[in-house]
């Protein structure tokens, strides 16, 4: 999408769920600071996954106050309905809330049915306890599990809803029914491309009319009794170290994988003249978007393909020396990082030529679906001040052509592209601008 339409896209609110707070509005801050939020893993026993370090959200503990200064009546709504969430649910949940309020999104500001909801999610995985009883009660005496039985004996000790707590679009069916938001509703399911493909959505729903408002969110987690344990088999996970602040070390030479986390953010996507009429304020403009899908089929460097046809997607027309910086996907994989900083260089030209590349996951990890909008609100609240450096990348790959943000001197600029890639080689890109009337 390189085209603006004639209804513009703007956004007004942002909320946040990282490792390195709850608070979206220090998150910049923080980043330009160095602060890590990979430590020792708390929730899952150590030695028992091969890594013992990951990105936990310490802060949300799912308890109310995480989600913002919400009236007594949303309090106890919410409070009971978290009795059907799972983690990923609440930090989405929580996420939105606290973007409306930071957006003043209020009742009397807002057509219940021109405002929605779209969302991205990965899978959710059922926590084990779920099923234990029901299994139990399926083993013969040798301890072997037997199908049959389940039907008659085992799925009725299944609570009946307990599939409500991990089905991908609670988290905007939530969101609405909280909120009374009765327009468009939406989830996509694309790993970490999840993000980028829902700013597409909302802005397209948004510029073909049908809908003023729409919460752009996004959750995942990848710190999860079994969700960790198949990433630990299928995927490159950083080394143990001392100091488990370094082991996220994205286009860096010693990289060996990426890091366990989880997070959570949304963004209040809305028609400029709307936002105007209710005199909101306005943090940035949505100006492009790309995605595309390319297989292992394809070739050894489909990851690589798939960024190309994204990152020119999203610059559409635009010079490409008008981007402020580009907020890589930086997943710190040696296959991931080499092919994404072909992308770039085949799109942007030579380190010279590129503007600055810059990522979070230095900080806090791999946090899944959620990922991508948590590095959108990094990149929109950092514009036109200077960038976060790329943390723990002190031998720049030469491998990895790009221009690493090393310093804390660098602009941001007024404009930025962020894309992210799933090892399936989707992926998905947003241009994100300074509003300008």
């Amino acid at each position: 999408m390189g085209n603006r339409s004639q209804r513009r896209v703007v956004i007004t609110g942002v909320g946040a769920v990282t490792p390195l707070g709850l608070d979206a509005r220090t998150l910049v801050q923080s980043l330009r600071d160095g602060v890590s939020g990979i430590r020792l893993l708390a929730r899952l026993p150590q030695g028992a996954l091969g890594v013992d370090a990951g990105a936990e959200a310490m802060e949300f503990t799912g308890d109310i106050s995480n989600y913002g200064a919400l009236d007594k009546k949303l309090q106890r709504t919410i409070r009971k309905g978290t009795k059907m969430m799972c983690r990923e649910i609440e930090m989405g949940v929580a996420a939105s809330q606290m973007a409306v309020i930071d957006a003043d999104l209020s009742e009397d500001k807002r057509d219940r049915d021109r405002t929605g909801v779209t969302f991205g999610c990965d899978y959710i995985m059922s926590m084990p306890i779920e099923l234990a009883e029901g299994i139990r009660r399926c083993l013969d005496e040798h301890g072997e599990f037997q199908f049959a039985k389940w039907g008659s004996q085992g799925l009725s000790e299944v609570n009946p809803l307990w599939l409500l707590k991990y089905l991908p679009n609670m988290p905007a069916s939530h969101v609405a029914i909280y909120n009374d938001l009765r327009g468009a509703n939406n989830t996509l399911t694309l790993r970490e491309a999840s993000p980028g493909a829902v700013v597409a959505e909302a802005y397209s729903t948004i510029t073909r009319g049908h809908a003023d408002v729409l919460l752009a969110g996004a959750t995942g987690s990848r710190i999860h009794d079994i969700r960790s344990l198949h990433a630990s088999l299928q995927e490159p996970l950083a080394s143990n170290r001392d100091d488990p602040t370094t082991m996220s070390r994205p286009f860096d030479q010693t990289r060996d994988g990426s890091v366990l986390g989880e997070g959570a953010a949304t963004i209040v996507c809305e028609d400029l003249q709307h936002a105007q009429n209710r005199n909101a304020t306005i943090l940035g403009e949505i100006v492009g978007f790309g995605s595309s899908a390319v297989g292992p089929r394809s070739g050894s460097d489909f990851m690589k393909q798939a960024l190309v046809n994204v990152l020119r997607g999203a610059l559409g027309d635009a010079d490409p020396k008008s981007i402020g910086h580009i907020h890589a996907h930086g997943l710190a994989t040696i296959d991931s990082d080499h092919q994404e900083a072909a992308a770039i260089a085949e799109v942007f030209g030579d380190p010279s030529q590129q503007p600055p590349v810059t990522t979070i996951k230095g900080h806090v990890g791999n946090l899944g679906a959620g990922g991508g909008m948590v590095e959108i609100i990094a990149s929109l609240l950092a514009l036109d001040g200077t960038l976060f450096p790329v943390r723990n990348c002190d031998q720049p790959d030469p491998a990895c052509p790009v221009n690493i943000c090393r310093g804390d001197k660098i602009p941001a600029g007024s404009s930025f592209i962020s894309a992210n890639v799933t090892p399936q080689g989707q992926a998905s890109a947003v241009r994100i601008q300074r509003f300008e009337s």
